[in-house]
């Protein structure tokens, strides 16, 4: 094995994998660590990498010949050659000195590699005070039931045909949310069902796609997905409304748990929030 788990797993503030991102505690393991090694080598999605639903190549690789492990510090580094090409160097370590090594191996990196962005990530535990970036948050769906919460929801095949066709039309609108690539997603019937919100016969908000896929440890888990409302539409509860209609759908499908990245202070970390979540830490992300 490369890692020492005795030296990385004090260091392991938040459970943040790289090119895995956020996975459920139980399974934070120095297995999975060492999977995305080999993963590098080959270039294959790993059995259980939520990224691997979309099908294609694995885009994002360990550098795993300049990762550093040290028993105070580990910086792994990682590629992507998408749009004009990304390092990130995920930061575990419990002084703050490590994101300044953090970010001169991501700058060299970046010029090795003739990429033009360079990133630190660094992990923080849900103690940390006055974060920003993202929260990692867990829906535990074996702790109680969460009943259907009914209004005008759901799934996008099932609204009458003048209101599914405006589906693309918020799409559109939502680009930045993503909701464009899931309606190409839809269009080439490669993705589960997708939850939907209308008034007065026109979608105004979405969610999905709703799809169940086990973890690295076998557990169920429901997978991330693309979750907007029009702004014209928000202010009446519909977000709230599509949220707890997804996760009624991925508890009636046998889902164990969600984890969820949210904005600190942004609309969907309140939220997240409101609703009990757990907060298991933050994912800071700084450019070099």
């Amino acid at each position: 094995m490369f890692f020492r788990w005795d030296w990385l797993r004090p260091q392991l503030t938040a459970p943040i994998v790289p090119t895995l991102g956020p996975v459920h505690p139980d399974a934070l393991a120095i297995g999975i660590f060492e999977d995305t090694l080999r993963a590098a080598d080959t270039g294959d999605f790993l059995p259980y990498d939520k990224d691997r639903r979309w099908g294609g190549e694995k885009d994002e690789k360990v550098l795993r010949r300049d990762v550093a492990h040290q028993r105070g510090h580990t910086l792994i580094p990682t590629l992507t050659r998408r749009g004009r090409g990304t390092v990130k160097v995920f930061a575990y370590g419990l002084l703050d000195s490590v994101v300044e090594e953090a970010a001169e191996l991501a700058a060299k990196l970046a010029a090795v590699h003739d990429v033009v962005n360079a990133r630190v990530i660094r992990p923080l535990g849900p103690e940390a005070a006055h974060p920003r970036g993202t929260r990692i948050q867990l829906k535990d769906f074996t702790a109680g039931s969460g009943p259907d919460p009914g209004g005008p929801v759901r799934p996008v095949t099932a609204w009458p045909t003048a209101v599914q066709e405006t589906f693309v039309l918020f799409a559109e609108a939502m680009t930045g949310d993503g909701l464009a690539f899931l309606h190409t997603r839809m269009q080439a019937g490669r993705c589960g069902p997708v939850l939907a919100a209308a008034v007065e016969e026109r979608i105004v908000g979405a969610i999905g796609p709703m799809e169940v896929l086990p973890d690295a440890i076998g557990r169920p888990q429901l997978m991330p997905q693309y979750f907007a409302v029009l702004p014209e539409a928000r202010g009446q509860g519909l977000g709230r409304v599509l949220w707890r209609a997804a996760m009624h759908w991925g508890q009636s499908h046998g889902a164990a748990y969600q984890l969820l990245q949210t904005e600190v202070d942004g609309p969907s970390d309140r939220l997240c929030q409101a609703e009990g979540l757990t907060s298991l830490g933050f994912s800071c992300t700084a450019p070099v």
